[in-house]
């Protein structure tokens, strides 16, 4: 008896072992951490520049009403060729904050839900062209899931998904379904950014060769307010996790510059984070110093720092930060072989011959406005009056309509939302790895080189 329960005792643990090996592939070879590709089903295809039939006014059911969702509200009922009709929270009073909203705008009452499921039922309403997710993170892609797979376009709020095998699943149902899966990644319609992709796509940087982009943002009231964050989820993911867990922000913009997945592809990366300090520094001086949230274990480092290297030898530097007292940072930086853009902590542009320095702010904010991109052009005046971060919410909004309206691809893709989004697992991989190299999955397939440029179609 006492054998056959050493051999069962063996036999679990090898069972153990191989999922581990299954989930996280060590290469001892280039000693590199790397997760395997799923295979795709029989005859799945691609989604690269996706184009679906055009919708002539995008119904769209918004889920989740917070901080986030009530602001969507606003916007998108400035979009004549939008129609919110369905409004979903569980917090009755942001349902009705929210249908108020639309009452002023002169538009129509939407159908309300309040329960905690809810979302599963109206991803299969008939009367849905798209799911707008605001919700808290865990919830991004089972409801992207759902929508999609009963014929929804779905845009979420970011992180799209807060893990690989979450990531794989988006571009498998999006590629199954032929449906639109998005981030809402707003800061790649900040009218620097745009400005500064417009330059980089006329070649004014040369090749691009380097981009950083970072997060840095004291949120610690926030994060400890216990309305702020519903039930304070934000917090709890600082407890849990460590690595870059809100990466999209730095990333998207650089992506985009960088033409990744359309003629480049992000290949590994290395990361490694502070300890943490500045989350049982705030607690102990909001709670006190023996309190039991200050005693608390915060996973989360208060400062990562991640550099990628991508397939043509360019590289990325990411970082993230929302404990420390300092200025807000949404570092943004191109360096090319012939010109440099930053914002953050200045802006500025610097071109050769006399690239020691940056231009003078009269001629850098001449070039921003001869570079100006056009769909800012066409779009800004309005984006700024409706406002949204300075007016890129607006664009992202607009954007995503006029792309559904029109038929067109969508500016950011499901593989964007993936390629982003698994920065949150890939990083703490790393760190928790003494900052091994991780292998960034091709989430395209191989399909990465099949267009060669970004294009935000018209």
């Amino acid at each position: 008896m006492k054998s056959f329960l050493k051999i069962s005792l063996v036999l679990v643990l090898i069972s153990f072992a191989i999922i581990a090996s299954a989930e996280i592939n060590l290469s001892k070879k280039n000693n590199v951490i790397s997760l395997s590709t799923p295979r795709p089903a029989k005859g799945q295809l691609d989604v690269i520049e996706l184009r679906c039939a055009p919708i002539d006014t995008v119904r769209i059911a918004l889920i989740g009403l917070g901080n986030r969702g009530a602001q969507a509200v606003n916007r998108l009922s400035y979009i004549k060729t939008a129609k919110i009709v369905v409004l979903c929270d569980l917090n009755p009073k942001y349902v009705k904050r929210a249908q108020d909203s639309l009452r002023a705008k002169g538009c129509k009452k939407a159908d309300e839900y309040t329960g905690v499921d809810d979302w599963k039922a109206i991803c299969k309403r008939k009367d849905i062209d798209l799911v707008y997710v605001c919700t808290n993170w865990e919830l991004h892609t089972p409801i992207a899931l759902e929508a999609m797979r009963n014929g929804k376009h779905v845009a979420t709020e970011v992180p799209a998904a807060v893990t690989v095998e979450e990531c794989w699943a988006l571009v498998d149902m999006a590629e199954k379904t032929r449906k639109h899966c998005t981030n809402l990644e707003n800061c790649n319609y900040d009218f620097f950014e745009m400005a500064t992709l417009n330059m980089a796509q006329k070649g004014l940087f040369g090749e691009i060769i380097h981009g950083e982009g970072a997060y840095i943002h004291d949120i610690r009231e926030g994060v400890f307010s216990p309305t702020y964050y519903s039930n304070m989820w934000r917090l709890k993911q600082n407890k849990k996790f460590t690595g870059n867990l809100y990466p999209t922000h730095g990333i998207g913009p650089i992506a985009h510059a960088m033409n990744i997945h359309r003629g480049d592809k992000m290949n590994f990366l290395v990361s490694v984070s502070t300890n943490q300090f500045g989350m049982t520094e705030y607690a102990k001086k909001l709670y006190g110093e023996n309190s039991a949230q200050a005693k608390v274990e915060y996973r989360h480092g208060d400062m990562g720092t991640t550099i990628i290297k991508t397939e043509l030898g360019k590289t990325i530097m990411l970082q993230h930060d929302v404990t420390s007292p300092r200025p807000y940072s949404r570092l943004h930086s191109l360096t090319g072989t012939k010109g440099f853009a930053q914002k953050y902590p200045v802006t500025g542009l610097a071109f050769e011959p006399t690239s020691h320095s940056f231009l003078s702010p009269e001629k850098r904010d001449s070039m921003l406005k001869v570079y100006e991109h056009p769909i800012v052009k066409e779009i800004g005046e309005m984006a700024k009056k409706v406002g949204g971060h300075g007016g890129m919410d607006f664009i992202m909004d607009y954007r995503l309509i006029y792309c559904l309206n029109h038929g067109l691809p969508l500016d950011q893709d499901v593989y964007d939302a993936a390629e982003w989004s698994s920065i949150v697992e890939l990083t703490r991989l790393s760190v928790e790895n003494h900052s091994m190299p991780v292998q960034i999955p091709d989430f395209t397939r191989g399909a990465w080189n099949k267009v060669k440029t970004v294009t935000y179609f018209k």
